[in-house]
């Protein structure tokens, strides 16, 4: 009951507006230490403040000078709602800190399964469904404090008010989790992050089932927003399921080194280094082996072009314009991309793999 952190206080105040004094140091730490106790025990504001005025008007001391009662009334109050404060920002920091490190162990697929799925049901989740993580990245950090999260939290709790969501930041990226069979609650998400973000790409990964699989989901996710920075990709929602051909061919690192240098080597040869020819080959395969459309797209002639791919037949051995060789030729030039070549050495690649 609210009366329980009224301890002494019609006496106190009693006793310190009849003497006209102020409260002293013990007086004002008690009623802040009721105070906290009384935040710790979950009463709202509102009704403390209104037993604290109810008190104070059934057990008014008559003898006391009425603005020496108020004086006096105003400041146990004070003293009161200081000790209220500190222990609701003291729980508010507690809660953050347990919500933090569920999510690290969430994302990262650590803590013992037992406590995490106790913990989601805390915050919203149910381990027994699948999820999917969706992550937003955009040209600044972020954390949970910046305007562009709490607007981007405004607009997906506004709409979705009722539905076991979870949105928080991580590395400076906005994350949202849901369950898989509510797609429009992460394509809204996609929708409001990219338009904060003033056109920041959002991945979203698989749906997976269990702690687990939202740890699978959300690499995935980061994954995919790796990817598309690496091939310059600039679709706002990036989908993992579409993207999966890239983790494969960048899972074994090695090969991947020693086809680029087997197939694309030579054209380090070339006049001005292999950067160009890389980027005429990049919008060729992108144009679908259009020539004409790939001419726009590089700004040259069409006679300029085909030199161009004269050249790299040259240099490389493999056709461009042959479908038999286009294969190789393409995969090579997306595994150029995924390993920054030849910006970045490829010994130097070989070299982070050991």
């Amino acid at each position: 009951m609210p009366q329980d952190f009224l301890a002494d206080y019609a006496q106190v105040i009693a006793d310190a507006s009849t003497a006209g004094r102020r409260l002293t140091r013990d007086e004002l730490q008690t009623r802040r230490a009721l105070g906290a106790k009384a935040a710790e025990a979950g009463y709202g504001w509102r009704v403390l403040v209104r037993s604290h005025l109810a008190a104070s008007r059934n057990d008014w001391p008559r003898a006391a000078a009425p603005d020496h009662v108020m004086a006096t009334v105003e400041q146990a109050l004070d003293a009161f709602a200081d000790g209220y404060e500190r222990a609701q920002r003291r729980v508010v920091r507690q809660e953050e800190a347990a919500r933090r490190e569920f999510i690290d162990d969430l994302l990262h697929g650590r803590g013992d399964p037992g406590r995490l799925a106790a913990s989601a049901e805390r915050f919203g989740l149910r381990l027994s469904r699948a999820h999917a993580v969706a992550v937003a990245s955009g040209p600044a950090k972020y954390d949970e404090t910046d305007p562009v999260p709490r607007q981007v939290g405004d607009a997906l709790f506004g709409r979705f008010e009722n539905r076991r969501i979870l949105l928080t930041t991580k590395n400076g990226r906005m994350v949202c989790i849901a369950p898989s069979d509510q797609r429009d609650v992460l394509t809204h998400f996609a929708k409001q992050s990219h338009a904060a973000t003033g056109g920041g790409q959002v991945a979203i990964g698989r749906p997976r089932p269990g702690a687990v699989g939202i740890g699978h989901s959300y690499e995935e996710a980061l994954n995919a927003l790796d990817v598309a920075q690496r091939m310059g990709f600039d679709e706002p929602v990036l989908r993992a399921a579409d993207l999966l051909v890239f983790p494969v061919l960048a899972r074994d690192r090695q090969a991947l080194v020693d086809l680029v240098q087997s197939i694309l080597g030579p054209l380090e040869r070339a006049r001005g280094g292999a950067q160009p020819l890389l980027d005429t080959l990049t919008a060729y395969f992108d144009t679908r082996c259009v020539a004409s459309e790939t001419a726009r797209k590089l700004s040259l002639s069409v006679r300029a072009l085909t030199y161009r791919l004269d050249r790299i037949y040259t240099l490389t051995g493999t056709n461009p314009a042959d479908p038999s060789h286009r294969y190789t030729l393409q995969t090579a030039v997306i595994g150029a991309r995924l390993l920054e070549w030849p910006a970045r050495p490829l010994q130097a690649v070989s070299a982070d793999r050991t």
